[in-house]
């Protein structure tokens, strides 16, 4: 049952993408324009789905993303129309050269991945960035939302089907998992690889893990945002405080949110202290190392190994003196997860050495963590941060989603 449901589903979406091939910009967009009016629209019917999801919710942390109130919901169309001002990203030429020898003219031009399948939890605005992210990219997509959101996703998901409909794009370039079973994410992951090409897992370390365990096709995410913060002795003392409590506490439920602070040595006392109690005041929970303990009278609670490698998620961050800033990128190497990692110093050569040397996949200087989201870049949405060495790395949105072909032009060339 569940396997035919899901071959459907794959069928659907192969046929959608072939048809995309034909659907130009324009009306790519203004399929997407169509949505932001049908969100407006029908603001008051989303609304009351998400009540619904809302009240029915049995773990109330999830709460606070469950939410569309009129104001995200203003929120979502501003990002879509973000998304529809910018170019097209696929058919765009790369690189393009010459072989004299041969006469060959070779270019690298851009081209969708083809169909994506999203994972998620929560968060039913991911259903809305997904879908205008991936048909902007000349991408399918295969939505699989949390059952706490199920509601919520349907609605903005059947929205968004009408609005291609209305415009006389395949409706199935979108679609929404409504079969609840548990067991359809085992399947989706180990038995669409002739449909899918690509599976982004957007939820907790759990989810994640499960995905790029069990999945037979490429993953773009990451497992853990384990995010550092050093603070060098040339940092500026204000900046420093100010990044540092925004870095943790702003949200402290987002893979973006500092985990780690890092103190040189010889700032200890100068900016480590005023920094932590800054923290303290802010009702954050804080583990240290010995030598920071002592500027405490011993009154902290000692950090223990597992704290330098834990994502907490929560008001609690890890503290630990370092001798400098090659002590820092040796530690952010050996515990961090490659997800964003910041210096906060004055001194451009220390910057440029922590920037250059650390390997994860955003690296920030006198910047807090919470910026690590593609709305943040300029990308008007993502559709995940990825943690892969291999390309896309960060957050993905539009031009992440897309790969490329080499389109070669001969003159009757025949090779000798």
């Amino acid at each position: 049952m569940i396997k035919k449901y899901l071959r459907d589903i794959g069928i659907k979406s192969k046929i959608a993408f072939n048809s995309l091939s034909q659907i130009n910009i324009k009306k790519r967009n203004k399929v997407l324009e169509t949505y932001i009016k049908e969100l407006s629209k029908n603001k008051k019917k989303i609304i009351k789905e998400n009540i619904k999801d809302i009240k029915s919710c049995k773990r109330k942390d999830l709460v606070d993303r469950l939410i569309l109130n009129e104001k995200k919901i203003n929120e979502i169309r501003s990002s879509i129309y973000k998304i529809v001002r910018f170019k097209d990203p696929l058919g765009q030429t790369i690189e393009k050269w010459n072989m004299p020898k041969s006469k060959l003219t070779i270019s690298r031009v851009t081209v969708p991945l083809g169909v994506i399948g999203i994972i998620y939890e929560s968060r039913p605005n991911v259903t809305c960035d997904v879908s205008s992210i991936c048909l902007k990219s000349g991408n399918v997509a295969i939505l699989r939302g949390g059952t706490e959101a199920f509601r919520s996703n349907k609605i903005l998901a059947d929205l968004f089907r009408d609005s291609l409909t209305k415009n006389n794009v395949n409706k199935n370039c979108i679609q929404f998992i409504e079969n609840k079973n548990r067991k359809i994410v085992d399947q989706l992951l180990s038995k669409m690889s002739d449909y899918i090409d690509v599976i982004v897992p957007r939820g907790g370390k759990n989810l994640v893990k499960k995905v790029k365990n069990l999945s037979k096709v490429n993953v773009i995410g990451h497992l853990e945002g384990n995010c550092h913060v050093y603070v060098d002795k040339d940092a500026n003392l204000d900046m420093a405080k100010k990044i540092v409590l925004n870095a943790k506490m702003r949200r402290t439920s987002i893979c973006g949110a500092a985990e780690t602070l890092l103190i040189d040595v010889k700032c200890l006392k100068s900016h480590g202290y005023p920094i932590i109690q800054n923290l303290l005041i802010s009702g954050c929970e804080i583990v240290v190392d010995s030598k920071i303990n002592s500027l405490f009278r011993n009154k902290l609670k000692l950090a223990k190994e597992v704290d330098w490698k834990t994502e907490y998620l929560k008001p609690k961050i890890s503290v630990k003196s370092v001798n400098g800033v090659k002590d820092a990128v040796s530690h952010v190497i050996k515990y961090g997860t490659m997800h964003t990692d910041s210096i906060i110093t004055d001194n451009k050569k220390t910057a440029e050495f922590f920037l250059n040397q650390i390997n994860s996949a955003i690296a920030m200087h006198n910047a807090s963590t919470q910026f690590a989201d593609g709305g943040e870049f300029g990308f008007g949405g993502e559709i995940g941060i990825s943690t892969n060495k291999m390309p896309p790395r960060g957050p993905v949105g539009l031009n992440q989603l897309t790969s490329y072909k080499y389109i070669v032009k001969g003159r009757g060339s025949i090779r000798s």
